[in-house]
């Protein structure tokens, strides 16, 4: 519901057939009064100018052809000025009009979120006012999301993302050969990092995302996706989709457990919640035309889930929950939607 100050859509059409440009304007005055000029000279000279006498024109089809190119090419030239006057003022008119009908109809949404927001009020703070009362009267305590899994004793700073396999106590531990690599000697790389790597820097002034993305690049368990994850991201740039711009529905960590523990159908449908057409057309488009792409996005998507297996066995549902929310994993599930993945 529009506001009463600012005109409608339909308000902005009346008014635009009725302020329409009349069909005689000034243009065509001056255009008309500039031919007559024109052909009363033209006139004057032919049959009372002493000059047409003198200059003796004869009646060859070339010099009948100048005479008449001499009268007619400045009236066409004066009308081809005239029209091209008025195109530039209908088209000014027509700039004014749409940016007018633009900021009415920007207005009207203003007006319109404001109402909503003043209906919602008293609702949210009755909301508030029982929240406070109930937790005075000690009979409530404030809704929190609780994971049902047990939390871990180490910290996501400690825990590694990709567990380890348990060395066997009971065997000789062998000796380093020579032409060991050096990121073999390292710790594997903890959960906090692991998400900060698959997040990407946000821009070139992020120390911290830097030394986490080496950090991660170093690490043999995560060095793949991440190398898969950047090829992706670059190649999806290139049609201008950002993973940022980006608004996917947020699916429950229960979910992705599910995923990574082999199920698929409609049980795990929710995965594939970017909802950006252009996004899907583009992406679908550069499928079925890219064969390089095409195949950088299959072994992106096979290193996720290789990833995703090994990492949800060792993550809480909070750290899962933060993982989905990454550039790598966005665009997992803008690709995973349109190769079918969550079907």
């Amino acid at each position: 519901m529009a506001d009463d100050k600012h005109p409608t859509p339909l308000d902005l059409g009346i008014y635009a057939q009725e302020t329409s440009t009349p069909r005689i304007t000034m243009v065509e005055v001056v255009a008309l009064l500039l031919s007559g000029a024109w052909l009363v000279g033209v006139l004057w000279f032919f049959f009372w100018s002493d000059m047409s006498r003198s200059a003796g024109i004869g009646g060859s089809p070339l010099e009948i052809t100048m005479v008449m190119l001499a009268i007619f090419m400045p009236i066409a030239l004066i009308w081809v000025a005239a029209s091209a006057a008025k195109t530039a003022r209908i088209m000014r008119e027509e700039a004014a009009r749409l940016q007018s009908a633009i900021d009415a109809m920007r207005a009207a949404y203003v007006v319109q979120q404001q109402r909503n927001a003043v209906d919602i009020k008293p609702d949210l703070i009755a909301k508030l006012n029982e929240l406070v009362a109930a937790q005075e009267a000690g009979n409530a305590t404030p809704a929190t999301f609780t994971s049902l899994r047990k939390a871990p004793e180490q910290p996501a700073e400690e825990r590694a993302a990709i567990p380890q396999p348990p060395a066997n106590q009971d065997a000789p531990q062998p000796g380093l050969l020579f032409g060991t690599p050096p990121e073999a000697l390292e710790d594997p790389i903890s959960i906090a990092d692991f998400i900060k790597a698959l997040d990407f820097p946000e821009n070139e002034h992020d120390k911290e995302g830097f030394r986490t993305l080496r950090r991660a690049l170093k690490d043999p368990s995560t060095k793949k996706l991440i190398r898969a994850s950047q090829d992706v991201l670059t190649l999806l740039s290139q049609d201008g989709i950002y993973m940022d711009d980006l608004r996917p529905d947020r699916a429950k960590p229960d979910i992705w457990r599910r995923f990574a523990q082999g199920e698929r159908g409609k049980a795990i449908s929710a995965l594939g919640g970017i909802r950006d057409r252009s996004s899907l057309a583009l992406a679908a488009g550069r499928m079925k035309q890219d064969p390089v792409f095409r195949d950088a996005v299959h072994h992106f998507l096979r290193q996720f889930d290789r990833t995703l297996v090994e990492f949800e066995q060792n993550a809480t549902d909070e750290e899962i929950a933060r993982m989905s929310d990454t550039r790598t994993v966005r665009a997992f599930m803008l690709m995973g939607r349109v190769t079918g993945v969550f079907d």
